[in-house]
């Protein structure tokens, strides 16, 4: 089943906010040509001395249409600035108000999800109808408690009012697949997660309690709160796409690993961490750091149990010539009832075993020797068992919670089978 809104838009006008701008320019256009959306940059944009390519080497500075890369539909660097299942949802509880599977069922087409979503979507792009005049998609700020209630409508399948739907309206152009919406204090703007009705444990808590060791063990990672409303717990992700200047927000142009890796999702079972160090050595800004903090990454989602660590996952920020690593965000513990696991992204070859012992034998690819890697683990588990009551005591985790998450997603015994010896096995709690 698909809405009769899929034929209403042809094309869509491509703005972006180049480095350290205040005000948007439009960049180009974006037409649907059979099943593709293809784009081509504007005459007065290529002649802008300070254009810059929205993502190379996939839209490179050029006059006429674009190829696509073999094997997607659209350019990847767009498609990271589309909504994904959480602002799709939404999307489509404005126009039907279904739930369960009848909302499964709807698709909408690419360029509504674009043109009819908010426009502070993460990184520096939006999507507008005109060329000449922008106009964003922007709804008042709403208190934490009414965003909960209207987020907790969509996953009900309640058409909301138009209050509430101008409320979430803002949220629409998110990624991930769990209800969120975006609040900004003025001096700073965070992306706000609410807990799921099908939440079987404190999922909020526990990405707020990765989120805190990850930060503790040298990780390079969002700033996180953790508040209540409604007697429910949301998470506040302090947004780093967005630079407050003087009285206006600068933004920072991001892409995907994905479309780094130039893969369309169906393919995205074959996104690498090895791919992915490749990648850096070539174009990242200080590739030696950067391929350190990756691999610390890729260690500390096997000791924090997240195995969600797909290429959407993880991205880099964008400036026209190279490539910097944002900070970590989505560091979440997934569910886990045995102890066997995989991770999204194949680590050594074509191994994803959830094990430190995969990660050792990737070192080189990150430029990193057996000792230094197995010197990052360990520090890196003796911090985890040292700070894990402390930063649960901050969550006001509750024992059942403590004994649920600890040797099940963190320090999972699965971790460290078949380990080096060198590398320390951590205590029971």
């Amino acid at each position: 089943m698909t809405s009769e809104l899929d034929a209403l838009y042809s094309e869509a006008y491509v703005w972006v906010w180049l480095p350290h701008a205040a005000e948007p320019v439009v960049a180009g256009l974006l037409t649907k040509q059979g099943q593709q959306l293809v784009f081509n940059y504007g005459r007065s944009y290529l002649g802008r001395p300070d254009a810059i390519a929205l993502y190379a080497p996939e839209l490179p500075l050029q006059a006429g249409s674009i190829a696509l890369i073999p094997g997607l539909s659209m350019p990847s660097c767009l498609r990271d600035a589309s909504p994904d299942a959480w602002g799709r949802r939404v999307l489509i509880n404005r126009k039907f108000g279904l739930r369960g599977m009848n909302a499964a069922e709807i698709e909408l087409d690419e360029l509504t999800y674009l043109l009819e979503s908010g426009s502070d979507r993460i990184g520096a792009l939006d999507f507008q109808r005109s060329p000449n005049c922008y106009e964003p998609r922007h709804a008042q700020q709403h208190a934490l408690e009414a965003l909960l209630t209207a987020a907790e409508k969509v996953e009900q399948g309640v058409l909301l009012s138009p209050e509430l739907d101008q409320a979430l309206l803002h949220g629409t152009s998110l990624g991930g697949a769990r209800p969120k919406v975006l609040l900004d204090d003025g001096a700073r703007k965070f992306i706000a997660k609410f807990s799921a009705s099908n939440d079987l444990y404190s999922v909020v808590k526990a990405e707020f309690i990765a989120m805190r060791l990850a930060h503790k063990v040298g990780l390079h990672v969002a700033p996180v709160e953790l508040r209540s409303a409604m007697g429910k717990d949301v998470l506040l992700i302090e947004r780093f796409d967005r630079v407050l200047h003087e009285s206006h927000w600068r933004r920072r142009a991001m892409v995907s690993a994905l479309t780094m890796f130039e893969l369309d999702e169906m393919l995205a079972a074959y996104a690498s961490y090895e791919k992915f160090a490749e990648i850096i050595r070539h174009r990242f800004a200080d590739a030696a750091t950067t391929l350190r903090e990756l691999f610390s990454r890729m260690v500390f989602n096997i000791l924090c149990g997240n195995t969600d660590d797909h290429a959407r996952n993880h991205a880099a920020f964008w400036d026209g010539r190279q490539l910097f690593l944002t900070p970590a965000y989505d560091v979440c513990p997934q569910s886990r009832s045995g102890q066997q696991a995989s991770q999204a992204m194949l680590i050594h070859g074509g191994d994803r075993s959830s094990q430190l012992a995969t990660c050792v034998a990737a070192a080189p690819s990150f430029l990193l020797g057996r000792a230094e890697a197995i010197s990052i683990v360990n520090h890196q588990t003796r911090v985890i068992e040292h700070e894990w009551q402390a930063i649960c005591d901050q969550a006001t985790l509750s024992e059942v919670d403590r004994a649920l998450f600890w040797r099940r997603q963190f320090l999972n015994p699965f971790a460290f089978l078949n380990a080096p010896q060198e590398i320390r096995i951590p205590q029971s709690n």
